[in-house]
């Protein structure tokens, strides 16, 4: 049937070459619909995946976190005491407080204010891995020293690395507290963010001193190797009070990007931006095609006078329109590509090309090809061969 199908191959691809102007008219129309939705797909997951970056840098198997905290911006705290109930557990290694809060942050270079998230963590016991911060943990033990991320949006906080190069430790302002920047760490910046500071526990008390040492934002639990987790998991969710959850990896992540995709705006704004693009290149699409019929109707009369049926015209104009998908795509890869690099290097976004995102943004730019396809066929399918002559 496959076969069949193609052996009408030569007529469409004719129809279409023999316009050549049209045909790049057509291309460059349907790769600035695909830019349209690649630059959607790719900034809405490059938001989703700076928002669950910092989970994926925590030293634990296992996480405990208020019921009511569905993001890590407005994340509610709960007793460490509660915590501490888990180390008691067969399979668990050690259990690690994190807090976490939102401070003004004075930029060096020009004193302006900003709105920054800080981590707190026990220099003793680190909720974070990462080989940024395991070399200054003995640093961050001294009180008010702190750790500046270097991934953050550098030209609003200022330019703390190399400010940093020519004095090291670097004195800086957040929440009318004097601080100490004694090192970098990479995690970037987010929708919720511009940026991140890395402090003890003890530092972090001092800047929200309406906080209390017992209230905690996250227990990270470090559990054996081999470890059965589900099984730690569902003991541990009996030892804790109601309005907490035991939750893995995937699950404190999941509960994040939900809130971001149902909860605020950002999924049905970037969904929206793309079905924008979806229709414009259907527009595209239904123009060049409707044309092409349009042009060549006399021919297809001829044709239908000839006995072939309206499923033969169907098929030529299904294959013009996945050539005009495939032609389409290309150009758009590609310039979404550089324009992903490009985004990165200014943001600093974790912005990159996916092959499921190519795949989806491939399969939604063929079913907008024949889609337009599919109308544009109306009016050869209503011609009559005796009208036409």
């Amino acid at each position: 049937m496959v076969r069949k199908f193609f052996r009408k191959t030569p007529l469409a691809w004719l129809q279409m070459s023999q316009r050549k102007s049209r045909l790049l008219v057509a291309i460059a129309g349907i790769a600035f619909a695909d830019f349209l939705m690649f630059f959607q797909l790719g900034i809405r997951d490059a938001l989703y995946d700076s928002l669950v970056s910092p989970y994926h840098i925590l030293k634990g198997d296992l996480f405990l976190v208020n019921r009511l905290s569905d993001n890590i911006q407005s994340i509610k705290s709960f007793s460490r005491d509660n915590l501490y109930q888990a180390s008691g557990t067969d399979g668990v290694v050690s259990v690690r407080p994190l807090y976490i809060g939102r401070t003004g942050w004075r930029n060096p270079e020009n004193l302006a204010s900003r709105q920054i998230f800080v981590y707190g963590i026990d220099p003793k016991r680190p909720a974070f891995e990462s080989p940024d911060i395991n070399p200054h943990l003995n640093d961050l033990k001294l009180l008010n020293r702190t750790l500046f991320d270097q991934a953050g949006l550098l030209p609003q906080l200022g330019d703390v690395p190399t400010l940093l190069q020519k004095q090291n430790p670097l004195s800086v302002q957040a929440n009318d507290l004097e601080l100490q920047i004694v090192g970098l760490f990479k995690l970037g910046s987010s929708f919720a963010t511009d940026g991140n500071l890395l402090t003890s526990d003890s530092t972090f008390l001092k800047l929200f001193p309406q906080r209390r040492s017992n209230q905690i934002d996250i227990g990270v639990i470090e559990l054996k190797p081999n470890a059965n987790i589900e099984q730690i998991k569902a003991e541990l969710q009996t030892k804790i009070p109601d309005d907490l959850l035991v939750l893995t990896i995937d699950e404190i992540s999941g509960r994040e990007l939900l809130y971001w995709e149902t909860g605020s705006s950002i999924g049905p704004t970037f969904n929206l931006g793309v079905a924008i693009g979806f229709l414009v290149g259907a527009v595209i699409v239904y123009q060049i095609l409707y044309t092409d019929v349009y042009d060549h109707l006399s021919e297809y009369a001829t044709l239908k006078a000839m006995g072939y049926s309206n499923a033969y015209f169907i098929g030529v104009l299904i294959q013009e329109a996945i050539f005009l998908a495939v032609l389409g795509f290309l150009p758009g890869f590609l310039v979404s590509t550089g324009f992903y690099s490009f985004f990165k290097s200014v943001t600093l976004l974790p912005i990159a090309m996916k092959l499921d995102r190519a795949i989806m943004v491939l399969t939604l730019t063929i079913l907008m090809c024949i889609t337009a396809g599919a109308i544009a066929m109306r009016k050869l399918q209503a011609a009559d061969p005796a009208d036409i002559f």
